[in-house]
Formats: structure tokens, C-alpha cells, sequence
């Protein structure tokens, strides 16, 4: 997209009805260039090749428009993220190594989106959508995790499924933010982001007493499940 004034270009978004795409496209390519508060809504307006006026009629103001790329960014977060963990299959452990990868994948691919999702500033919970979007891609993480809390050795003391998905988060969004990063604020790694990420959870699991020299066996039997997940006191209280 160019800086163009040429006023038919203006005219031509109104008619075909593409002036909301134009102005969320605009936005994103602003927020890779100058990140999400470098820009104004004058200049998203200017980029799509339309008045200052005109963004009004679908945004009221620049925080309504970043929230707007901001769930579309969570939207296919979310997608990627549920391709990736395949409800566990073929098993637990790969399936949450693929999630992982499929964090990494999606701040290297999509910066824009990533910025404008957890570097905006946005108040989230004053944006029910936006919220909602966001709660929803951290739902398969947490679903990831509690398959996994389940496959704790008995009478292993771990924290809460709810925990573990924090910490693992934790985790997968430093790593995306200082290595796996597809814009100028990757940092230089001797590793790939993927293996760094692979070494935390899995000196992580260790520490849970998790045995991660091979594959866990999973419980094959409903009541060896409910076993292997029954509740443990330990430093972070009862699992949940």
C-alpha cells in the first residue's frame, strides 16, 4: 500500500465496501513498521488512501481499531493453536510439543498481529469480544496442560492444571518475544527458538517429577486416568 492522495481512490474503497479491510490492513502495516503506539488514526486513515474523517464510520477511534486487529489476531491464534494440539493426538507430550512450536510459529509469521495482541496496551477486559477471543486461544493451552497434569507420576506433588498452564505459557510467550520474533526485535540466539523452548518445559517437567527421558504412557483406562490425576498436596496446594 502507498501514500497515495489520489482522491478516486478514496471514492473507490466507499463503493466496493472494502474501507474497514483497507483500514485494518493499513493498521497492521503500520504497527510491523512503527509497532502498536507509533501510529495515529490520521495516519491509518492517510495509508488506506482516505480522509481523516472517514475511519469514523467504523472505528470510534484508534483504540476500537487496534482491538479490532487485536481479536483477529487472537481468532487465528486460536486456529493455529487447536490445528497444532489435535485434541492430544497421537499422543499427550507431541501433541503439546507441537503447540509449542505453533506459538513460536505464529509470533515469527504474524508480528503485527502479535504486537497489537499483548503490546498494545489495550484493556482487554473493557472489550467483551476481545476478551473472549483471547480467552479462548488460552483455553487450548490450558486444555494442553491439564492433559498433561494427568499423566503426573502418583503421588507426585504438582500444581494446579491451571498453574502449570501459566507457568507453560509464561514460558512460550518469552520465548516468542525476545527470539522467535519475525521483526526487528528478535534477539540473536545460538539455538533455534524451537529447542530453547523444548529445553525449558522440559527441565521444567523434571522438576515436577515428570519422567522425560521417553514418552509418558498414557492411562488407557478411564479409572487409571482418574488415578493418575487424583489430587496431590504439595507446595502449591491441592492440584485442581
Amino acid at each position: 500500500m502507498s501514500w497515495s492522495k489520489d482522491p478516486g481512490r478514496a471514492e473507490r474503497g466507499y463503493h466496493h465496501g472494502n474501507l474497514k479491510e483497507a483500514l485494518l490492513q493499513a493498521a497492521l502495516d503500520l504497527i510491523a513498521k512503527k509497532g502498536p503506539a507509533g501510529f495515529t488514526f490520521a495516519d491509518a486513515a492517510r495509508l488506506a488512501g482516505v480522509s481523516p474523517a472517514a475511519p469514523y464510520r467504523h472505528f470510534r477511534d484508534r483504540d476500537e481499531l487496534l482491538s479490532s486487529i487485536a481479536q483477529r489476531g487472537f481468532e487465528q491464534f486460536e486456529a493455529m493453536l487447536t490445528s497444532a494440539w489435535d485434541d492430544g493426538r497421537p499422543d499427550t507430550v507431541t501433541a503439546f510439543e507441537r503447540v509449542g512450536k505453533a506459538y513460536l510459529a505464529f509470533a515469527r509469521e504474524e508480528p503485527a498481529f502479535y504486537s497489537a495482541m499483548f503490546e498494545s496496551g489495550l484493556p482487554v477486559d473493557l472489550n467483551p469480544a476481545l476478551l473472549a477471543a483471547s480467552e479462548r486461544a488460552f483455553a487450548v493451552i490450558r486444555a494442553a496442560a491439564e492433559r498433561l497434569a494427568a499423566l503426573a507420576p502418583p503421588g507426585t506433588p504438582r500444581p494446579p492444571a491451571m498453574m502449570m498452564a501459566l507457568h507453560i505459557w509464561s514460558m512460550s510467550h518469552g520465548v516468542a518475544s525476545l527470539f522467535a520474533r519475525g521483526d526487528a526485535a528478535r534477539r540473536k540466539l545460538p539455538m533455534s527458538a524451537e529447542d530453547l523452548l523444548e529445553a525449558e518445559v522440559l527441565i521444567y517437567l523434571r522438576g515436577l517429577g515428570f519422567q522425560t527421558g521417553g514418552r509418558t504412557a498414557e492411562p488407557k483406562d478411564p479409572a487409571d486416568q482418574k488415578s493418575a490425576a487424583a489430587p496431590v498436596a504439595g507446595p502449591w496446594g491441592t492440584p485442581k
